[in-house]
Protein backbone atom coordinates (compact mmCIF):
# COMPACT_ATOMS: atom_id res chain seq x y z
CA UNK A 1 0.00 0.00 0.00
CA UNK A 2 1.45 3.63 -1.02
CA UNK A 3 1.11 6.94 0.45
CA UNK A 4 -1.36 8.02 -1.50
CA UNK A 5 -3.70 4.69 -0.44
CA UNK A 6 -3.18 4.62 3.29
CA UNK A 7 -3.95 8.48 3.17
CA UNK A 8 -7.27 7.80 1.53
CA UNK A 9 -8.10 4.58 4.28
CA UNK A 10 -7.14 7.05 6.86
CA UNK A 11 -9.58 9.83 5.89
CA UNK A 12 -12.59 7.73 5.02
CA UNK A 13 -12.11 6.22 8.56
CA UNK A 14 -11.97 9.90 9.80
CA UNK A 15 -15.38 10.89 8.43
CA UNK A 16 -16.71 7.66 9.80
CA UNK A 17 -16.43 8.91 13.44
CA UNK A 18 -18.52 11.13 15.58
CA UNK A 19 -18.49 14.97 15.27
CA UNK A 20 -16.87 15.46 18.46
CA UNK A 21 -13.90 13.25 17.17
CA UNK A 22 -13.18 16.19 14.39
CA UNK A 23 -12.81 18.46 16.48
CA UNK A 24 -10.94 16.78 18.70
CA UNK A 25 -8.39 16.03 16.28
CA UNK A 26 -8.18 19.29 14.73
CA UNK A 27 -7.50 21.14 17.79
CA UNK A 28 -5.23 18.61 19.23
CA UNK A 29 -2.92 19.27 16.41
CA UNK A 30 -2.29 22.84 18.10
CA UNK A 31 -2.86 21.61 21.22
CA UNK A 32 -0.35 18.50 20.84
CA UNK A 33 2.56 20.99 20.43
CA UNK A 34 1.54 23.65 23.21
CA UNK A 35 1.40 20.57 25.08
CA UNK A 36 4.95 19.40 24.50
CA UNK A 37 6.17 23.08 24.58
CA UNK A 38 4.36 23.43 28.62
CA UNK A 39 6.32 19.70 29.45
CA UNK A 40 9.88 21.79 27.76
CA UNK A 41 9.12 24.71 29.90
CA UNK A 42 8.51 22.60 33.04
CA UNK A 43 11.86 20.29 31.91
CA UNK A 44 13.86 23.85 32.07
CA UNK A 45 12.36 24.95 35.12
CA UNK A 46 12.85 21.88 37.17
CA UNK A 47 16.51 21.44 36.29
CA UNK A 48 17.36 25.00 37.39
CA UNK A 49 17.82 22.60 40.49
CA UNK A 50 19.94 20.70 39.48
CA UNK A 51 23.99 20.84 37.81
CA UNK A 52 25.00 22.68 34.84
CA UNK A 53 24.58 20.28 32.32
CA UNK A 54 20.76 19.01 33.61
CA UNK A 55 20.29 22.95 32.59
CA UNK A 56 22.12 22.75 29.38
CA UNK A 57 20.39 19.88 28.08
CA UNK A 58 16.66 21.73 29.44
CA UNK A 59 17.77 24.70 27.52
CA UNK A 60 18.62 23.17 24.14
CA UNK A 61 15.09 21.71 23.93
CA UNK A 62 14.12 24.89 22.23
CA UNK A 63 16.95 25.22 20.24
CA UNK A 64 17.07 21.92 18.52
CA UNK A 65 13.23 22.32 17.58
CA UNK A 66 13.87 25.83 16.28
CA UNK A 67 17.26 24.25 14.02
CA UNK A 68 14.82 21.48 12.79
CA UNK A 69 11.88 23.75 11.92
CA UNK A 70 13.91 26.41 9.69
CA UNK A 71 15.84 23.40 7.88
CA UNK A 72 12.22 21.73 7.39
CA UNK A 73 11.20 25.07 5.81
CA UNK A 74 14.10 24.90 3.35
CA UNK A 75 12.98 21.31 2.46
CA UNK A 76 9.74 22.40 1.87
CA UNK A 77 10.61 24.94 -0.89
CA UNK A 78 12.87 22.39 -2.51
CA UNK A 79 10.37 19.85 -2.45
CA UNK A 80 7.26 21.58 -3.17
CA UNK A 81 4.55 19.00 -2.90
CA UNK A 82 1.30 19.68 -3.13
CA UNK A 83 -1.01 19.31 -0.17
CA UNK A 84 -3.52 15.92 -0.51
CA UNK A 85 -6.35 17.58 0.14
CA UNK A 86 -6.30 19.29 -3.12
CA UNK A 87 -4.02 16.36 -5.00
CA UNK A 88 -5.61 12.84 -3.89
CA UNK A 89 -8.81 12.49 -6.33
CA UNK A 90 -11.51 10.55 -4.72
CA UNK A 91 -10.33 11.30 -1.13
CA UNK A 92 -13.01 12.23 1.32
CA UNK A 93 -12.53 16.07 2.32
CA UNK A 94 -10.24 17.11 4.97
CA UNK A 95 -11.65 17.47 8.32
CA UNK A 96 -9.07 20.45 8.83
CA UNK A 97 -9.47 23.56 6.26
CA UNK A 98 -6.64 22.38 3.86
CA UNK A 99 -3.61 25.11 3.66
CA UNK A 100 -3.57 27.68 1.03
CA UNK A 101 -1.78 26.85 -2.39
CA UNK A 102 2.47 27.44 -1.57
CA UNK A 103 1.55 25.96 1.67
CA UNK A 104 3.36 22.65 1.06
CA UNK A 105 3.27 19.37 2.24
CA UNK A 106 6.28 17.59 2.59
CA UNK A 107 7.54 16.92 5.53
CA UNK A 108 4.90 17.60 7.64
CA UNK A 109 6.10 20.88 10.06
CA UNK A 110 3.77 19.96 12.58
CA UNK A 111 5.61 16.43 12.76
CA UNK A 112 8.96 17.99 12.62
CA UNK A 113 8.85 20.10 15.68
CA UNK A 114 6.38 17.78 17.90
CA UNK A 115 9.05 14.94 17.39
CA UNK A 116 12.32 17.57 17.82
CA UNK A 117 10.15 18.89 21.07
CA UNK A 118 9.45 15.31 22.72
CA UNK A 119 13.34 13.88 21.84
CA UNK A 120 14.52 16.90 23.14
CA UNK A 121 12.13 16.52 26.61
CA UNK A 122 13.22 12.56 26.43
CA UNK A 123 17.02 13.88 26.75
CA UNK A 124 16.66 16.45 29.22
CA UNK A 125 13.70 14.60 31.45
CA UNK A 126 13.65 11.19 30.65
CA UNK A 127 11.10 10.58 33.36
CA UNK A 128 8.72 12.64 30.76
CA UNK A 129 9.32 10.35 27.71
CA UNK A 130 6.22 8.51 28.62
CA UNK A 131 4.13 11.49 28.13
CA UNK A 132 6.06 13.33 25.35
CA UNK A 133 6.76 10.37 22.73
CA UNK A 134 3.06 9.44 22.59
CA UNK A 135 1.98 12.81 22.46
CA UNK A 136 4.27 13.76 19.02
CA UNK A 137 3.47 10.39 17.44
CA UNK A 138 -0.35 11.50 17.91
CA UNK A 139 0.24 15.18 16.77
CA UNK A 140 1.96 13.35 13.76
CA UNK A 141 -1.14 10.80 13.03
CA UNK A 142 -3.60 13.92 13.82
CA UNK A 143 -2.27 15.61 10.40
CA UNK A 144 -3.04 12.67 8.56
CA UNK A 145 -6.29 12.38 9.87
CA UNK A 146 -7.47 15.57 9.35
CA UNK A 147 -6.75 15.43 5.74
CA UNK A 148 -3.86 18.05 5.67
CA UNK A 149 -0.56 15.53 5.09
CA UNK A 150 0.32 12.15 3.50
CA UNK A 151 1.18 9.87 5.78
CA UNK A 152 5.20 10.00 4.43
CA UNK A 153 4.97 13.78 5.05
CA UNK A 154 3.90 12.88 8.68
CA UNK A 155 6.71 9.90 8.84
CA UNK A 156 9.66 11.51 7.63
CA UNK A 157 8.94 15.13 9.78
CA UNK A 158 9.27 12.73 12.70
CA UNK A 159 12.25 11.08 11.85
CA UNK A 160 13.37 14.57 10.51
CA UNK A 161 13.29 16.57 14.01
CA UNK A 162 13.99 13.70 16.55
CA UNK A 163 17.53 13.30 14.60
CA UNK A 164 18.15 17.05 14.32
CA UNK A 165 17.06 17.80 17.98
CA UNK A 166 19.21 14.81 18.86
CA UNK A 167 22.24 15.97 16.88
CA UNK A 168 21.83 19.87 17.60
CA UNK A 169 21.72 18.71 21.59
CA UNK A 170 24.63 16.36 21.08
CA UNK A 171 26.71 19.06 19.76
CA UNK A 172 25.86 21.74 21.76
CA UNK A 173 25.77 20.51 25.06
CA UNK A 174 29.43 21.04 26.09
CA UNK A 175 29.29 25.31 24.94
CA UNK A 176 25.70 25.53 26.63
CA UNK A 177 26.92 23.82 29.99
CA UNK A 178 29.73 26.31 30.24
CA UNK A 179 27.51 29.19 28.83
CA UNK A 180 25.72 28.04 32.31
CA UNK A 181 28.36 27.72 34.34
CA UNK A 182 29.26 31.59 33.57
CA UNK A 183 25.50 32.61 33.70
CA UNK A 184 25.14 31.44 37.59
CA UNK A 185 27.73 34.19 38.80
CA UNK A 186 26.21 36.53 36.97
CA UNK A 187 22.83 38.53 37.27
CA UNK A 188 21.31 35.90 34.45
CA UNK A 189 21.28 33.46 38.06
CA UNK A 190 17.84 32.57 38.54
CA UNK A 191 17.41 31.34 35.03
CA UNK A 192 19.73 28.86 35.54
CA UNK A 193 19.93 27.98 38.77
CA UNK A 194 16.96 28.13 41.69
CA UNK A 195 17.12 29.96 44.92
CA UNK A 196 18.12 27.93 47.52
CA UNK A 197 15.20 26.91 49.47
CA UNK A 198 13.01 27.29 46.53
CA UNK A 199 10.54 24.51 46.46
CA UNK A 200 9.04 26.07 43.39
CA UNK A 201 10.55 23.01 40.88
CA UNK A 202 8.91 19.52 40.03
Amino acid sequence: MNSTDLYRDVTDFAHGTPGWVHSFADAGTEGGILLLMALAILGWWRSRRHDPRAVALAILVPVGTVVAYVLSEIVKGMVEEERPCRAVAHAAASIATCPAEGDWSFPSNHSVIAASLAVGIAIAWRAAIWLAVPVALLTGFSRVFVGVHYPHDVAVGLAFGAVLAALTILLLRRPMTALVLRLRSGPLRPLVEAQRGSHAAV
